[in-house]
């Protein structure tokens, strides 16, 4: 099968490139982002690989239909960036990643409270200067602290597990309760209780029309003051001004995030030697308890294994006419 790898990376290259043996798909690997202006480079492909950040919208969905798209596969789990409506109704299917690695992005998460507590970056930084002071380096246990997890998928059930070792409280919220999880003890809560509570609160939810600006100043409002809030889901789950303005009143006290509602524009690339014009995030990397990571919660070893391994299996089973679990239903 001819595909058209899109958002392409050299770990991108690295990975298909040695797990696709005997070469049974023929893929084409271009840098730039898919969207309507680019999306004349899928002619005579006749699937598309395509990541968190390019955009198929019902225009682009129209130009590689006529080039003669049949497949668009996902080599992530979300699928918010497609417009299924503008793919219903054409010969054409949509496959994902449903899960590659919870472990990696929940201990990412884990990682951004860390840091953000203890604040080893900060005094990372600060040894290498030969600043050895202990000033303003001050953090707090994690043990006895209550922790709300909105989103209890496969993330953050792991992320549960994780903060129980740490002796946390967790408080969940969920459409859909993990029966695993209230087996251990968890208690879901609605979201104003979880919010009231929490000293700390991690986000692993889906970015859907329900979730978009979940977080957002009426949410703000009901935390407690200077909760730590930690964002590895989607970007547009947090309404980013109205974080800010908490930040600056000082009631949230730490933010982490490894997810940006206009990453697209901004992760991924190496731009150290251009002016950033995104002044939303540049007020961000202002505040000194803001910590930001460019969308790097997946990327471990056994996720970009897992990722490449379904991936290449879930353009086997179109080309073969095998019915896939990792089909997106589109009505």
């Amino acid at each position: 099968m001819q595909v058209a790898f899109f958002s392409t990376h050299s770990y991108d290259k690295e990975y298909f490139d040695r797990l696709n043996d005997e070469k049974l798909h023929q893929i084409t690997y271009f840098e730039a982002p898919l969207n309507r202006d680019t999306a004349n480079l899928t002619k005579g492909f006749d699937a598309i690989c395509i990541f968190v950040n390019d955009k198929l919208d019902s225009e682009t969905i129209e130009k590689i239909f006529i080039n003669g798209v049949k497949l668009v596969v996902l080599r992530c789990a979300g699928f918010n960036n497609v417009d299924l409506n503008a793919v219903a109704g054409r010969n054409m299917k949509v496959l994902r990643v449903p899960s590659y690695s919870p472990q990696a992005v929940a201990e990412h998460a884990v990682a951004l409270i860390l840091t953000l507590n203890r604040k080893t970056h900060k005094a990372y930084n600060r040894i290498r200067e030969s600043n050895f002071s202990l000033e303003k380096l001050v953090g707090f246990n994690l043990s006895g602290k209550t922790v709300g997890v909105i989103g209890t998928g496969q993330i953050g059930i792991m992320f549960c597990n994780i903060m129980m070792g740490f002796g946390c409280r967790i408080v969940a919220h969920d459409l859909y309760e993990s029966d695993e999880l209230k087996e251990k003890g968890i208690v879901y809560k609605p979201l104003p209780e979880l919010l009231h509570e929490s000293d700390i609160i991690s986000l692993h939810c889906p970015l859907t029309p329900e979730t978009m600006h979940l977080i957002s100043k009426n949410a703000i409002d009901q935390m407690k003051k200077g909760v730590m809030l930690i964002n590895t889901s989607r970007g547009a789950v947090i309404n980013t001004p109205d974080v800010i303005e908490a930040l600056a009143d000082e009631k949230i006290g730490y933010l982490g995030i490894d997810v940006y509602e206009q990453e697209a524009n901004l992760f991924f690339r190496d731009l150290s030697e251009s002016i950033i014009r995104d002044d939303v995030i540049t007020r961000l990397l202002t505040f000194p308890n803001v910590l930001i990571t460019a969308h790097q919660g997946f990327f471990t070893k056994e996720a970009l294994e897992e990722i490449t391994m379904t991936t290449l299996q879930n353009l086997s089973d179109f080309e073969n006419g095998v019915k896939s679990l990792n089909e997106v239903e589109i009505k």
